[in-house]
């Protein structure tokens, strides 16, 4: 049963996944159809066709391999000097094996000349290239509203489940008591298992977050902190110790080895299910965002670790960059886990809201031949034709993409080298959540 759940997880990553590439192509589709571009293919995945077809000037279709997908607009760049234009798709995997030219000089039919993307003005190749990784944020988005919203995530609360009977750096990492460890606050004023603090310190307490951080600003005082125990509330009093504790970043998430001098009480929270309201899941998805540019800053960083859990016997981190593979296995450890059904419905759909803002913020670096680069390329155009308009000069004429394609085949590479990496270690050190 374990091993058909597990399968079953994989699946409806999977589908999530194909169902993420089409909507992101869609609005590449939609935009340069309504900016009159003849789009001459529409694919979700590579390799082998498997189903195609034709309606208008477009061929529809799935291919084989679901790692991907695309579609061609005609004259993606300027003609050369010879005179020829091309079609290119928007797709990374194939703009490194098509030729930047000449490969779609024979789909030119008649009337393709007032048809061809490079013609367009560049505001409009922008709304073109931005509408994809437009479309999987607003996936991501919708899907984020539906689990903070809907289904609730699981979060620490103010309720009590386990009270420390002495105060212990939490840097020691041990749960032991010593003679020599004071007691803890909490234990001191009698908090028990199972109480739910509602105030401290005369202020409203009702989450975990706003509990913690008057805790933490509130070292060396006598607070009176009340609590709700099998129907009543009691006033307890308790001196909060200061203690070397966990360091928290700027969205309240703690920072994994660092530590600070701060107040402690001494007690551990429970964990429940809380359905967020909209201004908290704005919140929550700001904070997400912060967290998903600073992770992809940081990346260039995390490979060497990286290659040491994909070949050496270095441990893979929470925090390690995570693939295809990767995120497939742990749709499929989710579907395993002893929680409630909607629970596992709501895991499975966060993964893939996370898989839609990372396509949606790797696209928009500026870099071909991700979405990006092309943007940068159309906001360059525009900028060279408003200065040659201010200074009276001739106009420059579009700016000729295709001149960077070398730029483009190296970042390609280095992406496909990273690709390698990563699905090495997603197979051979996986990274767990059970």
């Amino acid at each position: 049963m374990t091993t058909l759940m597990f399968i079953l997880g994989i699946v409806v990553f999977a589908v999530g996944l194909l169902v993420s590439i089409a909507w992101h192509e869609l609005g590449h589709l939609s935009t340069a159809k309504l900016f009159g571009i003849r789009v001459p293919q529409y694919m979700v995945g590579f390799g082998p066709t498997i189903w195609s077809r034709h309606k208008g000037d477009t061929e529809y279709g799935i291919k084989a391999i679901p790692l991907g997908g695309y579609i061609r607009m005609i004259g993606m760049f300027p003609p050369d000097d010879a005179g020829r234009v091309s079609a290119r798709s928007t797709s990374p995997w194939r703009g490194m094996i098509e030729d930047a030219r000449s490969a779609a000089y024979e789909e030119l039919q008649p009337g393709d000349e007032t048809r061809m993307f490079y013609t367009r003005k560049p505001w409009k190749r922008v709304i073109v290239m931005f509408a994809g990784p437009f479309m999987n944020l607003v996936l991501a988005v919708g899907l984020f509203f539906t689990v903070l919203m809907g289904f609730g995530i699981q979060q620490q609360t103010n309720s009590v489940a386990s009270v420390s009977q002495c105060v212990v750096a939490q840097s020691e990492g041990r749960d032991s008591c010593r003679k020599s460890d004071p007691p803890s606050p909490a234990a001191a004023a009698g908090i028990r298992n199972k109480d739910k603090i509602v105030s401290f310190d005369g202020k409203p307490t009702p989450d975990f977050a706003t509990l913690s951080d008057l805790i933490r600003t509130s070292a060396g005082k006598n607070v009176p902190i009340v609590v709700e125990r099998q129907g009543e509330r009691l006033t307890l009093h308790a001196t909060i110790a200061t203690n070397l504790v966990a360091k928290k970043d700027a969205s309240g998430a703690y920072v994994r080895g660092e530590y600070v001098k701060a107040g402690f009480l001494g007690f551990g929270a429970a964990s429940g299910v809380t359905q967020l309201g909209f201004g908290d899941s704005v919140v929550w998805m700001g904070d997400q965002v912060g967290n998903a540019v600073h992770s992809l800053a940081a990346l260039p960083g995390k490979i060497p670790a990286l290659w040491n859990a994909a070949f050496g016997d270095g441990p893979r981190e929470p925090d390690s960059p995570m693939g295809i593979v990767g995120a497939a296995r742990v749709t499929g450890e989710i579907a395993t886990l002893h929680i409630p059904a909607s629970q596992q419905v709501a895991m499975a759909v966060m993964v893939v809201a996370g898989f839609n803002l990372s396509l949606f913020l790797f696209n928009m670096l500026p870099l071909l031949p991700l979405d990006g680069g092309h943007i940068a390329g159309a906001l360059w155009e525009s900028l060279r034709r408003q200065v040659a308009r201010l200074l009276r000069r001739p106009d420059p004429g579009p700016f000729d993409v295709a001149k960077l394609m070398p730029v483009a085949y190296v970042v390609a590479g280095i992406f496909v080298c990273f690709t390698v990496l990563v699905l090495i270690a997603d197979v051979v050190n996986p990274v767990r959540i059970s």
